[in-house]
């Protein structure tokens, strides 16, 4: 009883004297890539070897989670849930669009508790709230573009210096805007950015299982790499001024992506790829360096109420993910099974709801702007897709590849252990029907508890006036996407 006694008052002592002008509460940096194929890094497997070597030197410090997603793939919805701690539908930031301002977000709630906030690059996707002010910004303009390693550190060094002014503990947002389109070529460099440490070849190029080998894949992919490597050498000297700012022990530091990469089959959509993301956490003393978590599902939903059981600072309620510090201490929670994803409305504003759920075996999705004729397209298709187009004129598995993205089917099931890559759509087959069962149930679920909109076109998917209704109540009148499909052509619901 007398231990127990000892080590609460040693703990309350320690929290009283953390909040006093030398307030030692862990500090914490989340560094974001911006449309990172979470298999492009080397501590996920990812070819060329030596293409992330900071990265990769991290992980090695690092937990690495092999379950981590986002549950909307796309840049300002995804930071919208990071800010706030709810799902899209949730703080109303559905697509590119600000929350309520009613719904409680992380600086405000930090800066209340004490902490000094800063961010560098994607400000205006990572504030979804006017009234959300942080105590330093530097956007992508005043950082070459989002893409100068070296404006990045330099303005690391400063807002490390703030802190030891104000003596308060900090939570810095670090984002990346590599490998965000327009990729990286060396022949025509964007304006103030500056050249990775290395540049690749077509011939390097490891071309993802759900795109097509092709020679125009392969040059956009290469540049693609580009920028995945100036990625990494921004991330190694943000790095760097940590380290030299000797912050670094007492600094909790996560690497995430925002989605998939820019891709057709990735991000803006709900596949197994578009919203899968890297997770390195690396926190010395507290977590332990090169270890994998292979079970847990975390998504950056859960993110907010860590941040807050790190910290100690008192949170509003109403979240819709939970912590998962008791993972990054090595312990295990219930219920991180599967993950949630979502789109809502894409840039642009056109509404492409889906919905989906994955485990660790199978993944479910429901489209429910597919309708045999609405046109998908995004802004992410670029050399890849005009490829993919030209063979598709010869090449009739291609043609059918390119015919779903496009046009979809309102419902889709993958066995993700045999087919990652979401190639082969199973929702007709008799031997999945309890499974695919099973998930809409977990979909279910998930819509009333959070109170879904798009519950109702669920419930009603074979009715498609029935979901037409709710989309325009949801979203408002919706204009014609693009060419209709001709009439003598079906949706196919099993693509090679």
């Amino acid at each position: 009883m007398k231990v127990l006694i000892l080590l609460l008052f040693a703990t309350l002592s320690f929290k009283c004297l953390s909040f006093g002008a030398k307030d030692k509460r862990p500090n914490i940096l989340l560094f974001t890539a911006d449309d990172l194929h979470a298999e492009s890094l080397g501590a996920y497997g990812g070819k060329p070897k030596d293409l992330t070597p900071n990265l990769d030197a991290f992980a090695a410090q690092s937990m690495l989670f092999n379950r981590a997603h986002v549950n909307t793939p796309i840049c300002a919805p995804c930071r919208a849930i990071l800010a706030t701690g709810r799902y899209s539908h949730r703080s109303g930031a559905m697509g590119f669009m600000p929350a309520r301002p009613d719904v409680p977000d992380v600086v405000t709630t930090l800066k209340a508790g004490g902490y000094h906030t800063g961010i560098l690059g994607k400000y205006g996707h990572s504030t979804p709230k006017k009234t959300m002010e942080w105590d330093y910004h530097f956007d992508q303009k005043d950082l070459g573009n989002g893409r100068s390693p070296g404006l990045y550190r330099q303005r690391s060094e400063v807002f490390f210096e703030q802190c030891k002014k104000t003596g308060k503990p900090f939570y810095f947002m670090v984002n990346s805007h590599d490998p965000h389109r327009p990729y990286c070529n060396p022949d025509k460099l964007t304006r103030g950015a500056s050249m990775p440490s290395r540049t690749y070849e077509p011939s390097e190029v490891d071309v993802p299982g759900f795109l097509p080998d092709l020679p125009g894949v392969r040059a956009e992919l290469a540049q693609y790499l580009n920028s995945t490597r100036r990625l990494d050498d921004t991330f190694g000297s943000v790095m760097k001024a940590l380290d030299e700012s000797g912050y670094a022990d007492n600094t909790l530091v996560l690497f995430i992506t925002d989605n998939g990469i820019a891709v057709p089959f990735a991000k803006c959509n709900t596949w197994f790829h578009s919203s899968r993301s890297p997770l390195l956490a690396r926190w010395p003393g507290q977590v332990t360096p090169g270890i994998r978590d292979d079970e847990h599902f975390v998504s950056v939903v859960d993110f907010f109420p860590t941040f807050l059981e790190v910290t100690w600072v008192k949170g509003p309620g109403g979240l819709d993910g939970r912590s998962f510090l008791s993972l990054l201490e090595g312990g295990n929670q219930k219920g991180r099974d599967c993950v949630f994803t979502q789109i809502d409305s894409k840039a642009g504003g056109a509404a492409v709801p889906m919905r989906a759920v994955h485990n660790a075996k199978y993944g479910y999705i429901y489209n429910a702007f597919s309708n045999g004729t609405y046109w998908y397209r995004n802004n992410n298709e670029g050399q890849t897709m005009a490829a993919m187009n030209l063979a598709a004129k010869t090449d009739a598995a291609i043609a059918a590849r390119v015919d779903l993205f496009r046009y979809r089917v309102p419902e889709e099931f993958y066995d993700l252990e045999k087919d990652p890559d979401c190639l082969v759509n199973l929702i007709d087959s008799s031997r999945h029907k309890e499974t695919v069962s099973m998930l809409q149930a977990k979909l279910v679920g998930q819509m009333k508890k959070t109170n879904d909109p798009m519950l109702k076109a669920f419930e009603n998917r074979n009715d498609r006036s029935n979901v037409d209704r709710v989309i325009t109540a949801t979203y408002g009148p919706q204009k014609p996407s693009g060419p209709k499909k001709p009439k003598n052509q079906k949706g196919k619901k099993k693509q090679k």
